[in-house]
């Protein structure tokens, strides 16, 4: 036999070779069946479950990662591992157990989220998929991730992405503040109000109960007073920090809780004060604001580390005319129009109005609806659907434009609101429209 038929492979499959043969290998080895078995079982049990009765909870302060399209081409198969993930039946209990046991027998808590499979978005942007070495958004994370949750002194929690949004992007402030710039010109331009808040995050707001120590520590201190410094560089970002910093004072807690990551109904009422009199400046002189009772739920931050834990706070009572209590319950779900109207009395803005905002709106619903009596309220997510011209066009009837967005949304500086294309999108559309 010749050298060049020793290196030929023989004809047939490896599997069907004799099992002498140096080159036999069975088709399925046990550990191959094993694996196939247990694949097959993660992905039917969400649906053999569901069809007995049993539903995946929102166990991670996000809605459930949905069942891939079909005509996502290879995203299908890329997409049925998050999905069966979020779906698992008793999911949460199987968290808690493991929290139990890590803290139990070893004192730490266990790596659920260590970095290695991504921080889930609060409620904001609805990730495709977690893949090592890239956030939930589908960044990079240069390989310095933060946990899901950052576990403070005197039991405080902070949202690990607040540590992630900072660190693990090449951030261009400049920039994204000439893109806001253009967007504010743009929108002015067709005659119509507009002002941009953004919400701070809990730790820029309460950083005392952060740990003594934690990674990228000095990244985080070093973009906060960058990013503030030039949002404190242009009026129409209305800045919260000082009002919230005030509420603190007066009530001798912060306004963030210990539990959660979101602001109480005192950054909603700021953030109802600061946008009315962005657009009308002086109409809440007369505003009488009070408390009216209490407020209690489940924290957002304790499931993804397998607690269990109550946020509660305070709701207060806004008298625009300083006469009669305007606040109602109007829902929580704007990822659809959610439109908000009454009849307007003095210390309303009473022309139409339209905000974009995200997680942070929720608890100041009630107080914009006291302060706003034409008012449509949607999440600004919605921009990435069709390059924004659905939101555009929803736009071209209203006077005033709003925009609320998380500190920790606008940092990495590549939302859909800074995005050129739907900048222009936007205010081509307005000024096709414009307010006479």
């Amino acid at each position: 036999m010749n050298r060049g038929a020793q290196r030929t492979l023989p004809p047939v499959h490896e599997s069907w070779l004799p099992r002498q043969h140096v080159l036999y290998r069975p088709r399925h080895a046990t550990r191959q069946w094993l694996a196939l078995v247990c694949a097959a079982v993660f992905f039917a049990a969400p649906v053999v479950t569901y069809g007995l009765g049993a539903r995946a909870a929102e166990i991670e302060n996000r809605e459930l990662t949905p069942f891939p399209s079909p005509s996502a081409g290879w995203g299908f198969f890329t997409g049925m591992a998050p999905w069966a993930v979020d779906h698992l039946p008793f999911r949460d209990g199987a968290i808690t157990v493991a929290d139990t046991v890590s803290r139990g027998l070893f004192g730490e808590p266990p790596p659920l989220g260590d970095g290695s499979e991504g921080v889930p978005l609060p409620g904001d942007q609805r990730p495709d998929e977690d893949a090592a070495g890239e956030d939930a958004a589908g960044n990079e994370t240069g390989g310095h991730a933060a946990p899901r949750v950052v576990e403070g002194t005197d039991g405080w929690l902070y949202l690990g992405l607040e540590i992630d949004s900072r660190c693990d992007e090449q951030h261009d402030f400049d920039e994204m503040r000439a893109r806001l710039r253009r967007l504010r010109d743009g929108v002015e331009a067709s005659g119509r109000d507009f002002a941009l808040v953004v919400a701070p995050d809990k730790l820029t707001v309460v950083p005392d109960h952060l740990p003594d120590s934690y990674a990228e520590r000095d990244c985080v201190t070093d973009v906060n007073q960058e990013f503030w410094r030039r949002i404190e560089a242009e009026d129409y970002l209305l800045d919260l920090r000082a009002e919230l910093e005030r509420w603190g004072e007066v009530l001798g807690v912060p306004v963030y809780p210990r539990l959660d990551s979101h602001w109480g109904d005192e950054g909603g009422v700021a953030m109802a004060r600061a946008l009315a009199e962005a657009v009308e400046p002086g109409i809440s002189r007369q505003w009488e604001i009070g408390v009216d009772g209490g407020w209690s739920g489940p924290a957002d931050l304790p499931p993804m580390i397998g607690r269990s834990g109550e946020v509660e706070g305070r709701s207060y009572r806004l008298e625009p005319d300083g006469e009669g209590d305007r606040t109602r319950e109007v829902g929580e779900d704007f990822r659809t129009p959610l439109d908000i109207g009454s009849t307007a009395v003095p210390g309303m803005v009473d022309r139409p109005a339209m905000l974009l905002g995200d997680s942070f709106t929720i608890r100041a619903l009630p107080y914009l609806a006291a302060s706003f009596a034409d008012l449509t309220v949607l999440h600004h997510d919605n921009l990435r659907e069709d390059g924004g011209q659905a939101v555009a066009d929803m736009l071209v009837d209203k006077e005033i434009v709003a925009v609320q967005i998380a500190e920790r949304t606008l940092v990495p500086d590549d939302h859909a609101i800074v995005d050129p294309d739907i900048i222009d999108t936007v205010t081509k559309t307005l000024a096709d429209n414009p307010i006479e």
